[in-house]
């Protein structure tokens, strides 16, 4: 790290100072500021956050308003709950992704850690009030690894019963070992009316590898009477890999009501003729491992759907592959297939549609529209009709480049959405390429030169192929979240170049020697494995120039882009406490406030900031205690407005590791 040093140094001399006076000189704006805060007024309680993504349509917006651009600089910690996964679990601990986002449920804040503890606790002091534990196995714990997560919990309210009657409300969970759980919202106790004691197994379509290739992180979806639970799945393990099944459950018995695969087993009439001879018998996946979103009113659910198995080798499911890749609207009560819209043709680029679909209501010709909107991994934005699928923006079939790996066909075309800003950049030509000093930017240009570099649909080759954005990301789970006065959309994006090299089968386990810190998958069944690996320079850093991490909002109305901001700093990453505003990777989402605030964590820097919605100036950061790579939350109770968040670092992105809720509001 110690090179960091050095080339910030020299590199200033080098370039005149001037950007890198900036960044040296760069303090954001911290929690706490002197002089008087801004008078407020309590405000009602406001418990409306009763769905990880704030409501079932996944808005990701509160009414809230106490705390606005005039006074969020006065805001600061006013409790903090530690989970104490570190000190229980010991190293596995720091190998879990702490990125629930808590739900508001009978008067209790309630969340999930990693490893499937339900936790109640008192909104206004942070203090516990009940907690379950569903007892994950030592072994599943160790075979799932740095993907074993939960990012939340639902809630279900049993009409039949008494208000006060044990299980009116309940909590529903489910797990990393495949287990949907109801408990009794108030006392965290197991419903014993649901499937077997409160717990339904879910069993696989086939016999697992190991607890990672099928397991549940995101929360489940409530529509009416009904659960629906979809899977993640750990990629590129095998051709045949398990099913993405999504199966929906009684809320009230725990019984199964219906399943939906998006790689149709079944003949259907469109996506059946998209899967070339007998590839979607063999195939797997396309599960839907992302949070999941609901239009009650019309008795929806949105499914974003994942790639076939494997990601970066589809020789042997030749084909557009539709359900995959795609939003899929079927019926809550059936799971009978509404309509479909697929995002990518032929996935070769792990480019899943990982957030749920977020509901709003457009105005066209002086009518009100049902739309939703999501963006995808490939950095596009997509607004489609909610009750037809059909686009809203324009979206233009553009022609892509060809494969060049023996047996694999690629789809001659792709969906852009044209009609929309996109919201990374789509090309890195070698002339671009970054870094600090001259020897570290001609690295990057030689691999780029060397490199197959057509574009966002360039597929995997033998020599390497530059994707940009990478795999995680342009946007990723954290979804989008909307003003829905004003329809402006914002979400985060990453913006770093991968590369990826198809590995012959029969020369992956010496790859693997050879590069013990590389990623290199088998991929089994298939002719090719893969090799994927972040594009970075000699000292470290992308070959791509920054941001490295975006914020960027977008009038759904008129469909221009409203303003982007640089999401992040290097502070944490580098030695001394320089603070470089180059933005960073980011996982996690933006929450709006109809007190014209955006609240996003996200970074590597361990951040909580707030951003004004109008013009995208960064007011406020709150340090936390380790990395927020998860959604934050709002409520109001005892006349005060808090932002709650979860810190607990993430594995993959090295930021600090953590097992607390932090909440903050303005002072007292």
């Amino acid at each position: 790290m110690w090179l960091w040093v050095v080339a910030a140094i020299v590199g200033l001399v080098l370039l005149g100072g001037g950007a890198f006076v900036y960044a040296f000189q760069y303090r954001p704006p911290q929690g706490t500021v002197s002089g008087k805060p801004t008078p407020w007024a309590p405000v009602d309680d406001d418990l409306s956050w009763t769905n990880t993504g704030s409501d079932p349509g996944h808005g990701r917006y509160s009414a809230l308003a106490q705390i606005t651009s005039a006074n969020v600089a006065h805001l600061a910690p006013a409790w903090t709950y530690r989970t104490g996964e570190l000190e229980r679990r010991g190293p596995a601990a720091r190998r879990g992704k702490f990125q629930a986002t808590p739900i508001l449920a009978a008067g209790h804040l309630v969340f999930c850690t990693p490893f499937n503890r339900v936790i109640a606790l008192d909104p206004i002091t942070g203090a516990e009030r009940w907690v379950y534990d569903p007892q994950l196995s030592d072994t599943t714990i160790a075979q799932i690894g740095k993907a074993i997560a939960c990012r939340g919990v639902a809630q279900w309210t049993d009409r039949q019963l008494a208000a006060d009657a044990p299980c009116a409300v309940r909590i529903v969970t489910a797990t990393n070992d495949l287990r949907l759980i109801a408990l009794d919202a108030r006392t965290g106790r197991l419903c014993p009316g649901f499937g077997n004691g409160g717990i339904v197994t879910i069993v696989p379509d086939k016999p697992l590898m190991d607890a990672e290739e099928l397991h549940i992180t995101s929360a489940p979806a409530v529509i009416g009477d009904v659960v629906v639970v979809g899977s993640a799945s750990a990629d590129n393990r095998r051709i045949d890999a398990p099913s993405g099944m999504v199966r929906a459950f009684d809320a009230r018995s725990g019984a199964l009501l219906w399943t939906f695969d998006p790689v149709p087993r079944r003949f259907d009439l469109i996506a059946s003729p998209t899967w070339e001879g007998e590839s979607a018998a063999r195939t797997g996946q396309a599960n839907v491992w992302g949070p999941i979103s609901v239009d009650v009113e019309r008795d929806l659910v949105f499914l974003p759907t994942s790639s076939p198995s494997p990601d970066f080798y589809g020789g042997l499911r030749l084909g557009a592959n539709r359900d995959a890749n795609s939003v899929v609207a079927v019926r809550g009560r059936t799971g009978e297939v509404v309509w479909r819209f697929q995002t990518v043709h032929h996935d070769l680029w792990d480019a899943d549609v990982a957030a749920a679909p977020t509901l709003i209501t457009l105005t066209r010709e002086g009518q009100s529209v049902p739309a939703l909107v999501f963006a995808t991994k490939k950095g596009f934005v997509f607004v489609l009709n909610r009750e037809t699928g059909a686009p809203l923006f324009a979206v233009e079939e553009l022609p892509v480049p060809a494969s060049d790996v023996p047996g694999e066909r690629t789809h001659p075309t792709q969906p852009y959405s044209t009609g929309l800003p996109t919201i990374v950049p789509h090309t890195l030509a070698s002339d671009d390429a970054f870094g600090i000093l001259f020897f570290d930017r001609r690295a990057c240009r030689r691999v780029l030169e060397r490199s197959r570099n057509e574009g966002p649909f360039t597929p995997p080759s033998l020599r390497g192929s530059v994707q940009f954005p990478m795999s995680g990301g342009g946007a990723n789970w954290g979804g989008v979240a909307v003003d829905p006065r004003s329809n402006r959309m914002v979400v985060n994006t990453n913006r770093v170049v991968q590369l990826l090299t198809l590995v012959p089968a029969d020369q992956v386990e010496a790859a693997r020697r050879a590069n013990p810190g590389v990623e290199i998958t088998r991929q089994r069944g298939a002719p090719y494995g893969i090799r994927r690996e972040v594009l970075l320079s000699p000292l470290g850093m992308p070959c791509n120039p920054p941001p490295w991490g975006a914020l960027t909002a977008i009038d759904l109305q008129s469909g221009k882009l409203a303003w982007e901001q640089t999401l992040g700093t290097t502070k944490g990453l580098v030695p001394l406490g320089l603070s470089f505003r180059w933005g960073t990777p980011n996982f996690g989402g933006p929450i709006i406030t109809a007190g014209g605030l955006v609240f996003i964590g996200a970074t590597t820097d361990n951040m909580l900031r707030a951003f004004d919605l109008q013009t995208g100036t960064e007011l406020w950061t709150g340090e936390l205690p380790a990395g927020g790579q998860a959604t934050p939350m709002t409520y109001a109770a005892g006349g005060r407005q808090y932002v709650v968040i979860a810190a607990g670092g993430h594995s993959a992105l090295g930021t600090r590791i953590g097992d607390t809720v932090m909440a903050f509001a303005l002072p007292r």
